[in-house]
């Protein structure tokens, strides 16, 4: 027995032994699976939120709705279930608004064809159209067809059945939300907070990095870091909006929502400066990589530009530390105050620089109104 150059153990003529097939083997079949499983679990909470429901809507539907068993509560209390009250009222809506509709329509089908077997399949080919028709959202317009089909293919032939299903839903929606509400909902203001934190350390950063190119000289890889380095910021940019609009969204009918809108208004109006500052940011890097030549750190603006950049880097981190952001380079700061005091005085530029000087203080003005008015407003403390 020896182990080949890749770790794998082969028999004396060199061939892999039974222990490295079998791991091979289920390798290869446990790959698709893989597939479908996502990098980040549903919070335990919320499924034990939803067992909780499902569990009472039984019970409850049981005693309302004695005779049959009350399988459509239930189903209503897990879809309910959401990571936000909001999302469950909402959830809740459809949910019902889709399984009233469906009843209706078999109802009224079996009432005018009794119940053939072909039923089922136009009854389920004209609940879709007709969610389409009123155009419904997706979780309504599915279950229309699905109440339908299954008022049909069980309930045809009992009476009541259609209110019993109806009167189900209701209960489970109306349970899945209560006890979203009551069983802590989580509220999504830290991925938020830390969204813009690292979006504002990343712009300081770059703004640095371009600092760096315009005072000394530097060579290509370094200037196409702090290209890729701003164009990541785009990106970053989304991130943060998209973690914000979460976080809103979690606070809406939320019971712990007090005290907590201050906090993301705050977020809010600085990662709407900070894309501001993105643009520019972004349009400096991209001015600087297309029209660079080793003779530009030695023109008068751009190192006048170059101290702007490091003032504005070190005021963006000052505005984190007062919106209790963490900056990652608290220790670095130097000065409590503000450093933009004034804009930069412009001075003419040689003549093959003057298009890139031109944009480049363009840029930074808007850069300077940005952070300078994000420091003077209180929102974004």
């Amino acid at each position: 027995m020896s182990t080949s150059g890749d770790g794998q153990r082969t028999d004396a003529v060199g061939r892999p032994d039974a222990r490295s097939r079998w791991v091979r083997l289920t390798g290869a079949l446990m790959r698709p699976a893989r597939s479908f499983r996502t990098a980040t679990r549903t919070p335990l909470l919320q499924v034990l939120k939803s067992a909780v429901a499902a569990v009472l809507a039984w019970l409850v539907g049981s005693l309302v709705v004695p005779g049959e068993a009350p399988i459509f509560g239930p189903i209503a209390a897990i879809l309910v279930v959401q990571p936000s009250v909001n999302q469950s009222l909402s959830r809740a809506v459809e949910r019902s608004i889709g399984v009233i509709v469906g009843v209706v329509v078999a109802y009224v089908a079996a009432l005018v064809f009794g119940a053939p077997s072909w039923l089922i399949l136009v009854a389920i080919v004209v609940s879709l159209l007709l969610g389409w028709v009123l155009r419904f959202p997706a979780s309504s317009t599915v279950q229309i067809p699905i109440s339908a089909m299954l008022v049909l293919s069980i309930g045809a032939a009992t009476p009541g059945y259609a209110t019993a299903r109806i009167i189900e839903t209701i209960i489970g929606c109306v349970i899945g939300v209560i006890i979203n509400w009551l069983i802590v909902p989580p509220v999504a203001l830290q991925p938020a907070h830390d969204a813009v934190a690292a979006l504002g350390r990343e712009v300081a950063a770059t703004m640095e990095g371009l600092a760096v190119v315009l005072s000394s000289p530097t060579d290509v890889a370094f200037r196409t870091q702090v290209l890729v380095e701003a164009r990541l910021l785009r990106p970053m940019q989304y991130k943060a909006q998209a973690a914000i609009d979460a976080a809103e969204e979690s606070l809406r009918f939320n019971p712990r929502r007090n005290g907590q809108r201050e906090q993301i208004a705050g977020d809010r109006a600085l990662q709407e400066r900070l894309a501001v500052v993105v643009t520019r940011v972004l349009g400096m890097a991209r001015a600087l990589n297309d029209h660079f030549d080793d003779s530009l750190h030695r023109e008068p603006m751009t190192g006048a530009i170059a101290e702007e950049l490091r003032r504005a880097a070190h005021d963006l981190r000052l505005v984190m530390v007062h919106a209790d952001l963490p900056t990652g380079e608290a220790e670095v700061l130097g000065h409590e105050e503000p450093l933009l005091t004034s804009p930069v005085a412009a001075l003419t530029p040689d003549s093959a620089h003057w298009i890139l000087i031109g944009s480049l203080l363009e840029d930074l003005r808007r850069v300077r109104e940005e952070i300078v008015g994000a420091i003077d407003d209180p929102h974004a403390r």
